[in-house]
């Protein structure tokens, strides 16, 4: 299977990249710089250079061409400002959606966040109510896309270190950590379940093995 992941440096996309390289699949990561792709080469992805804040559908849809899936990992990150969150945790969501139509891939995994709300209201911080609209947005466009066997995944708040291997996977699971190896271990699992397309899951740490969650989300 070939995996073609937007964001593919980011953390949980170097993770899902070396999960799916160790199982035997071809995954790929698009990146923005050259000097970020011996980490996906490290990790066993083939590294894509490309700006997805500049480029068009048809220019995306060239590097999904022979793809099984696709995978939106991509965020601005911390100290970006709301145009950054809606030129990317936005606006390239959505162009990785039109681009995958545009090649024939329908499988779509979004990483996208709890709590995301096209009118999410957070007076308190400013910037993460314009990431939390971003996300929601993005999420309502994918869902509009017919062509697309979409599954968005809204992991809880993010920690490091080792996975358990065991979560709380549905469409309402409560606030929550969840550490990003285990995010990629459910993306991984969840590219291999047809069956949750059309789903938008909550993912938080909890006591359920990775596959045995993913095949009865909820």
């Amino acid at each position: 299977m070939r995996t073609v992941i937007a964001g593919g440096h980011g953390k949980i996309a170097l993770l899902l990249e070396r999960i799916l390289a160790g199982r035997g699949d071809r995954p790929a990561g698009i990146i923005r710089r050259a000097d970020q792709a011996q980490d996906l080469i490290d990790a066993g992805a083939q590294p894509l250079l490309l700006d997805l804040e500049a480029a068009s559908p048809d220019e995306l849809a060239e590097l999904l061409e022979g793809a099984d899936t696709v995978v939106f990992a991509a965020g601005a990150g911390p100290g970006s400002g709301p145009e950054r969150k809606n030129s990317v945790d936005r606006d390239a969501a959505v162009l990785l959606a039109d681009a995958a139509e545009l090649a024939g891939v329908r499988r779509y995994l979004m990483v996208s966040s709890m709590g995301a709300d096209a009118a999410a209201e957070y007076p308190a911080d400013p910037v993460f109510e314009s990431y939390l609209r971003a996300k929601g947005a993005a999420d309502d466009a994918i869902r509009a896309q017919p062509a697309l066997d979409w599954t968005i995944l809204r992991p809880g708040r993010l920690t490091d270190g080792p996975g358990t291997g065991r979560i709380h996977l549905g469409p309402a699971t409560g606030r929550g950590d969840v550490p990003r190896a285990d995010v990629a271990a459910v993306l991984a699992a969840l590219l291999n379940a047809p069956a949750t397309a059309g789903l938008t899951l909550e993912l938080i740490g909890g006591d359920t093995p990775v596959a045995q969650a993913v095949a009865t989300p909820g």
